[in-house]
């Protein structure tokens, strides 16, 4: 069996890990927004992710509800960069993006300097895979976490290093190693993130994607008859898979239909969940939100899955 402490080192630090490609919301646009699906109104798990970032969860726990309009109040300001009183949708778009665009930053910048070899500015895939996989013995590889194998894991990892290596020397740079572990950051590697999404969705290994595979993806039957304990949000997804995402009503999604349901053109996320947040929280529906519109609706925002708000805080970053 594979080590604890190995299994918990792999899982944080390979870019297939299910932070980077399973089990969050499949639209991209640039890196998602949250690791959490956005369906249920009165589930706001991805309403704070998306506002706050992905980084301090457990802080955010023990915060009374005072405290946590104190903190939330300090990060209007900041969003308020004109400070005129009212958070427009475009800069409440334009601090959504920044935090998740530091979120990447800070992420990759962690990641090279764990596996980088001192005094190189390189990584080459060897010294990756021994930093990631290399504890791995034979019986160990083809154990399997989220419905893969290590082994196939190490694949797909080598299928995406190759991808993003673009002057084939072997070793990944900072710029290369940053599209290797977030390739829904960059153009040239869309592609992968469409097909390593249809390889974690498609579990009848047809090549397509059918009504079962692609609601399974985010939703587990409770058992009983089909859609007695679904919520209806699952009967709506159920709806856009039949209008919308098989478009040629063949009953399945081929690769074309999965890019065009995740990476839909001209759709940009932040600007869509600011709109979203307006709607929640605009009382008194003059188009902006108030510090006190803010506040009053703080468990939107912020609350026991929100992160990186310690780090709103004490950083001074321009965005």
């Amino acid at each position: 069996m594979l080590p604890v402490i190995g299994c918990l080192f792999l899982l944080q630090v390979h870019c297939f890990s299910v932070d980077h490609d399973k089990d969050h919301e499949r639209v991209l646009h640039g890196r998602p927004l949250s690791g959490k699906e956005h369906h249920d109104e009165e589930d706001h798990d991805y309403d704070h992710e998306a506002f706050l970032g992905e980084e301090q969860a457990a802080e955010f726990d023990e915060l009374t509800p005072e405290e946590s309009q104190r903190r939330l109040g300090v990060i209007v300001d900041r969003i308020d960069s004109n400070s005129d009183g009212l958070v427009s949708v475009e800069e409440l778009a334009k601090w959504i993006k920044f935090t998740q665009t530091r979120y990447v930053t800070d992420d990759v910048e962690r990641q090279w300097a764990s596996n980088k070899p001192e005094g190189k500015d390189t990584i080459s895939w060897q010294e990756y895979r021994q930093n990631v996989y290399g504890f791995l013995d034979e019986e160990d590889a083809e154990e399997e976490e989220h419905g893969f194998s290590y082994k196939q894991m190490e694949a797909r990892d080598s299928r995406r290093w190759s991808m993003a290596d673009l002057d084939h020397s072997g070793e990944l740079d900072l710029q290369e190693y940053s599209a290797f572990l977030h390739p829904e950051e960059v153009e040239h590697m869309r592609d992968i993130v469409v097909t390593e999404t249809m390889e974690d969705i498609d579990k009848d290994g047809d090549g397509k994607i059918n009504m079962d595979e692609y609601i399974g993806d985010m939703y587990r039957d409770e058992g009983g008859a089909e859609g007695e304990h679904e919520p209806d949000w699952v009967g709506s997804e159920r709806e856009q898979f039949s209008k919308h995402r098989d478009t040629d009503g063949d009953g399945l999604m081929d690769l074309e239909e999965v890019k065009a349901w995740i990476i839909p053109p001209d759709f940009d996320h932040s600007e869509a969940e600011a709109k979203h947040l307006l709607f929640e929280s605009d009382q008194d529906q003059d188009g902006s939100l108030s510090k006190e519109e803010i506040l009053e609706k703080y468990d939107l925002f912020v609350g026991s899955q929100a992160t990186d708000f310690g780090e709103a805080l004490s950083r001074h970053d321009e965005f």
